[in-house]
């Protein structure tokens, strides 16, 4: 039997929680509710663990701007639940009977664009990551993160921005990717690795070009010779190279490089989290 916990999301105790995770309809034009809570980000838990969806539903109690509209407990269930409430974001499981939670966030993205999925897993499988990528997941988490960090998390996706383990660009560390073991098996020059980097990381091509302080031409042109030179045609492809030499990680406290020239030019802090 596979065993889940709720490890990791820290929730409150009992005694600090205030019941303000509501169950909210729409009216059948499509409106919220009258309950003061129009500018709350509407969630939809899908995980086929009970002691899971309780420990979320704990984690985000305390936060006024966040309001749980639902649970499921398969990906079936889960999509049908879009289609009926509308979630801003669903918090989305991978393992789960009847529709895993990765075939399930292909079909929310496809039919309901408007409603991101950030998947949640206790494995840091790059696998998982890579496969979220292709199926139109917004983000990836992982269950062992702290409450804040799931949080933060659905804030980051419901403003349009990704969120994938675990790369903090304000808390960005002054060091170059890492090589290979082999050295660069991939012949790839300075600039080639941070396109590399930040294009695994979820970041555009308009993105990368603010970033680098360089043109979305320029950008292009360091993408296709990376395709080229490691026969990767693909972002998904791209990220999967990432994970395994080394240039992104799934640790947490991973950060994403600065360039090595000059000083990386991010928005504020905490305005960008990938």
């Amino acid at each position: 039997m596979k065993s889940k916990t709720k490890a990791g999301l820290d929730a409150a105790e009992p005694a600090s929680f205030s019941i303000r995770v509501k169950f909210q309809e729409r009216s059948p034009s499509g409106e919220r509710s009258g309950d003061g809570s129009e500018d709350s980000t509407r969630i939809l838990l899908v995980d086929d663990h009970p002691v899971m969806r309780k420990g979320l539903i704990a984690c985000l109690s305390g936060h006024p701007n966040l309001a749980v509209v639902g649970e499921a407990a398969d990906g079936l269930e889960g999509l049908r639940k879009v289609g009926e409430l509308q979630p801003d974001v669903v918090l989305m499981d991978v393992e789960m009977p009847l529709m895993d939670g990765l075939a399930a966030t292909a079909s929310i993205c496809r039919k309901y664009p408007k409603t991101k999925v950030l998947v949640l897993s206790m494995h840091n499988n790059p696998d998982y990551v890579v496969q979220a990528i292709q199926m139109g997941a917004r983000g990836f988490a992982l269950k062992s993160s702290s409450s804040e960090e799931l949080i933060k998390a659905i804030e980051i996706i419901q403003r349009g921005e990704p969120f994938f383990p675990a790369q903090s660009v304000s808390q960005a560390h002054n060091q170059p990717p890492k090589d290979d073991a082999g050295g660069n098996p991939g012949g790839l020059f300075e600039r080639e690795k941070e396109v590399l980097v930040h294009l695994a990381a979820g970041f555009g091509n308009k993105e990368i070009a603010e970033i680098l302080d360089i043109s979305v031409r320029t950008v292009e042109s360091h993408r296709a010779r990376l395709m080229r030179k490691l026969n990767i045609h693909t972002i998904a492809g791209l990220t999967r190279y990432a994970l395994a030499h080394g240039y992104i990680s799934l640790n947490p406290a991973f950060s994403v490089p600065e360039p090595a020239h000059s000083a990386m030019r991010f928005p504020p802090t905490g305005e960008i989290h990938v």
